[in-house]
C-alpha cells in the first residue's frame, strides 16, 4: 500500500544540522552585513528546496527541520535588505524601458524608506513563502483522498523549486556599504575649498579613451593617422612613459577621478549593472557583491572626486560618455560632483546598455534601449552633447570642468555610416578615426568660442587594448600588469600655460600615473582652501602626486617614496620607481653596463609573481623578476641575478605597501597615521 504524505518532526541528525545551518546563515547575515552571505543564503535555499522535494519523492515526507531551515534563510535575507538595503527594495529587477525616467519611478530606482523596503522585500520573497507554507500546510492536514494530498504536494514542491530560482533572479542585491565611511572628512574638505573660479580661470577638458593602446595614436607610431589627437601633444607635451593606475576599466576611472588607488574604495575590478536581472547577464548583480567587497556597488559616495573639488571652487562640471562606476544612488555621476551627465552608466558590451541624461541623481533614457545592437551613432551623440554643453558655458563666461569619457575603442567597436569601411583597416581603426574627426570639430568650436587657449586639455586611456589595438613593442595588454596593460598615451595642452608646461611640442620621458591627474589639475588651476595652495583632502591618503615639475622640465616624480603600482584584484603584482644611477653604482661599482653609463636615472619594475603572457606556457608563473624599463620596456629580461640587492629592496617595498593597504583599507589619515 502506498504511503501518504506526512510531516516528519523527528530529530534526525541531518535535517537538524540543515536547520542549524539555516539559522546560522540568518544570524551571520544580520551580524556580518555582507552581500556575499546573502548569496550563500539564497544558494542554500535552492539546495534545501531540492532536499524538500527529494524527501517527498523518496520518503513521502516533508521534513519540518528543512522547512524551518528554508524559512530562516529567507527571513534572514528579507530582514537584511529591509534593515540595510540601499534602495526601496524593487530596484533589483528594474529593466530599462524606452523613455524611462528615474524621477517618475522612485520605487524602482532607489528612493523610499524603511516601510517601502519592507513592502518590496515581502513582495520579492512572497512566492517562495507561499510555496513553502503550502507544502507545510498540506503535510499537516488530512485529506479524504490520498491522491489529492500527493498531487497538491507535488504541485507545491515544484513551485518551491521554481520560486527559489526566481528569487535568485529577483532578490534585491543592493545594500549599504559595510565599511568605514568618510562623509565628515568629505564635507569638511569641500566646505573649505575657496570659491575662486571666475571667467579667467583655466577650463579643463579631460579626455579618457577606453581600451586605447599606447601605439594607437600616430604621435606614438600608429600605422594610421590621428591628427587631432596628435595636436594635443604637438601644441603641448607628449608623456611617453605614462601609466594608467589599473589595467581594466572601472578601477582606472576610480583612480583618475579620486587620485587614489582603487583598492582604497573596493573598486578593484569591473563594475557590473545592478539592473535587468532576468536577462542572460543576471549573475552580474551577484558579481559586484562578491568581487568588490563590503557591499560596494561602485565608487563610494564619500570618495572626493576631482569634479567635486572643481565644483566647490565654482566650476560648472559635466561628464559625457562612459561612467562605469555605479548605476544608482550614491554611485551616480551627478551624486559624485558632476552637474550634468550624458552617456551610459554601463559598458557597451553589457546588458543593459542605453544613453541617459542625468541631473541631481535623476536620469532618463534618451534613445531607447536597443543601443546594444547598434552603437554606430554613439560618437556623434556624445560629441553633440559635450559641444552644446561647452558652448553654453562659454557663452555665459562660466569656467568648466568637462570629463569626456569616450566608450571607444572598447569592443564591440562601431563606426558611423560616414566612417565605416573608410580606412581599409577594419572597424577598430574606423572607430578611432571617427573619434579623432569629431575631436577636431570640438577643438574648432572651442576656438570659435574663444575658450580653446585657456583650456587645459588632457588626453589618455584607461588601460591597454584588449582584442585589437597596438601596444607597440610592449608586453601584454588589457587586464595584465605588464607594460601593455597599463602604459597608455598621455598628452596635455594648455596654450595659456605661461611656462607651466615647459617648451611646447616636446616629450617628457619621466614616469607618471593616472592617480597623479587630480593633484596636478588642482595645482595647475590654483585650487586653494584653508589658507593653503594646491588644496587637497587631508583626512585620506591621496596616492597621486602633482606632476607639474615633470611637465615643466621632466623632473623625476616617482621615486621610492611614491612608487607606481600595478595591481590586479586587490593584489600588488608589481611596483616600479626611478632611482639615480649613482645609487646603483654604489652597490655595484664594477658594473659598466650601457644603461648605467648612458643615463642619470633608471627605472626598475619588480614582479614578485606574475602569470605568463605566453599562452603556450599558461601554467608557468614568473617569480622574482626585476626589469629595467629604461633599456628594456618590453620586459624581456629578468635582471634579478644581476642586481640581487635591488631586487630584494623592491620586494621589501612591495610587502610594505601590501601591509599598509591591508592595515588601512580606506587610506584614512588620523593623528596616529600622520
Amino acid at each position: 500500500m502506498k504511503k501518504n504524505i506526512e510531516l516528519d518532526t523527528g530529530k534526525k541528525i541531518f535535517p537538524i544540522a540543515v536547520m542549524a545551518a539555516g539559522i546560522g546563515l540568518m544570524l551571520a547575515l544580520l551580524i556580518g552585513r555582507l552581500n556575499i552571505i546573502a548569496v550563500v543564503s539564497v544558494a542554500f535555499m535552492c539546495i534545501v528546496s531540492a532536499l524538500i522535494v527529494l524527501g517527498l519523492v523518496f520518503k513521502n515526507k516533508v521534513y519540518a527541520p528543512f522547512v524551518f531551515a528554508y524559512a530562516a534563510a529567507g527571513i534572514g535575507i528579507a530582514s537584511y535588505y529591509t534593515l540595510f538595503g540601499a534602495d526601496a527594495g524593487f530596484g533589483a529587477f528594474t529593466s530599462g524601458l524606452a523613455g524611462f525616467s528615474s524621477a517618475e519611478h522612485p520605487l524602482l530606482t532607489g528612493e523610499g524608506n524603511f516601510f517601502t523596503r519592507i513592502l518590496g522585500n515581502i513582495l520579492l520573497i512572497s512566492p517562495t513563502a507561499v510555496a513553502l507554507w503550502g507544502l507545510f500546510f498540506i503535510a499537516r492536514k488530512s485529506f479524504k483522498k490520498m491522491g489529492t494530498k500527493k498531487l497538491l504536494s507535488a504541485v507545491f514542491g515544484i513551485l518551491l523549486l521554481g520560486t527559489s530560482v526566481l528569487y535568485v533572479l529577483t532578490m534585491n542585491m543592493r545594500s549599504k556599504p559595510n565599511t568605514e565611511r568618510l562623509w565628515d572628512g568629505q564635507k569638511d574638505y569641500l566646505d573649505g575649498v575657496d570659491k575662486t573660479a571666475d571667467k579667467d580661470s583655466p577650463n579643463v577638458l579631460f579626455i579618457l579613451m577606453d581600451d586605447l593602446g599606447w601605439g594607437d595614436v600616430s604621435l606614438n607610431g600608429a600605422i594610421y593617422e590621428t591628427p587631432n589627437i596628435d595636436s594635443i601633444g604637438e601644441n603641448g607635451l607628449n608623456l611617453t612613459n605614462f601609466y594608467s593606475a589599473y589595467s581594466v576599466c572601472s578601477p582606472a576611472r576610480f583612480a583618475a577621478l579620486t587620485g587614489r588607488y582603487p583598492y582604497r574604495g573596493y573598486a578593484d575590478n569591473v563594475i557590473y549593472p545592478t539592473v535587468d536581472t532576468l536577462s542572460p547577464f543576471a549573475q552580474t548583480r551577484i558579481f559586484n557583491s562578491i568581487e568588490m567587497g563590503n557591499n560596494a556597488d561602485g565608487m563610494l559616495g564619500d570618495e572626493i572626486t576631482v569634479a567635486e573639488t572643481f565644483k566647490a571652487a565654482g566650476y560648472s562640471t559635466g561628464a559625457f560618455g562612459k561612467w562605469h562606476l555605479g548605476d544608482y544612488g550614491e554611485y551616480l555621476p551627478t551624486n559624485q560632483g558632476f552637474d550634468y551627465f550624458y552617456g551610459s552608466h554601463h559598458v557597451n558590451d553589457m546588458t543593459p546598455f542605453y544613453h541617459v541624461t542625468e541631473e541631481n541623481g535623476e536620469w532618463e533614457i534618451v534613445h531607447g534601449t536597443d543601443e546594444l545592437k547598434d552603437q554606430s551613432e554613439a560618437t556623434k551623440w556624445i560629441h553633440d552633447e559635450i559641444t552644446d554643453w561647452i558652448s553654453e558655458k562659454a557663452e555665459n563666461d562660466e569656467p568648466f570642468f568637462a570629463y569626456y569619457a569616450s566608450p571607444w575603442p572598447h569592443a564591440p567597436v562601431y563606426a558611423g555610416d560616414d566612417f565605416d569601411g573608410t580606412t581599409g583597416m577594419g572597424t577598430y581603426v574606423d572607430c578611432v578615426t571617427e573619434f579623432d574627426h569629431y575631436l577636431g570639430l570640438l577643438f574648432a568650436e572651442m576656438e570659435k568660442l574663444g575658450v580653446l587657449e585657456n583650456t587645459i586639455i588632457v588626453f589618455t586611456s584607461d588601460n591597454g587594448p584588449a582584442l585589437e589595438g597596438s601596444v607597440s613593442d610592449l608586453r601584454g595588454g588589457k587586464y595584465l600588469a605588464y607594460e601593455g596593460g597599463q602604459k597608455v598615451p598621455f598628452m596635455i595642452r594648455w596654450d595659456n600655460a605661461d611656462g607651466k608646461l615647459g617648451e611646447t611640442g616636446t616629450e617628457r620621458k619621466s614616469s607618471a600615473v593616472l592617480t597623479d591627474l587630480y593633484p596636478t589639475l588642482v595645482e595647475l588651476c590654483g585650487i586653494t582652501g584653508g589658507g593653503k595652495e594646491n588644496y587637497l583632502p587631508s583626512d585620506r591618503e591621496i596616492d597621486g602626486v602633482s606632476i607639474a615639475p615633470l611637465l615643466r622640465n621632466d623632473t623625476v616624480i616617482h621615486t621610492v617614496d611614491s612608487p607606481i603600482l600595478h595591481m590586479k584584484r586587490e593584489v600588488v603584482k608589481a611596483i616600479q620607481y626611478t632611482v639615480p644611477v649613482s645609487e646603483v653604482k654604489e652597490k655595484y661599482p664594477d658594473y659598466k653596463f650601457g644603461v648605467l653609463e648612458n643615463n642619470d636615472y633608471i627605472t626598475f619594475k619588480y614582479f614578485e609573481k606574475i602569470q605568463n603572457d605566453n599562452s603556450a606556457f599558461w601554467d608557468k608563473n614568473r617569480k622574482n623578476w626585476l626589469h629595467i624599463l629604461t633599456d628594456d620596456y618590453g620586459e624581456n629580461y629578468n635582471r634579478t641575478s644581476v642586481y640581487p640587492e635591488i631586487s630584494a629592496q623592491f620586494k621589501e617595498k612591495l610587502h610594505e605597501i601590501t601591509k599598509n593597504f591591508k592595515d588601512n583599507r580606506r587610506g584614512i589619515i588620523t593623528e596616529n597615521t600622520q
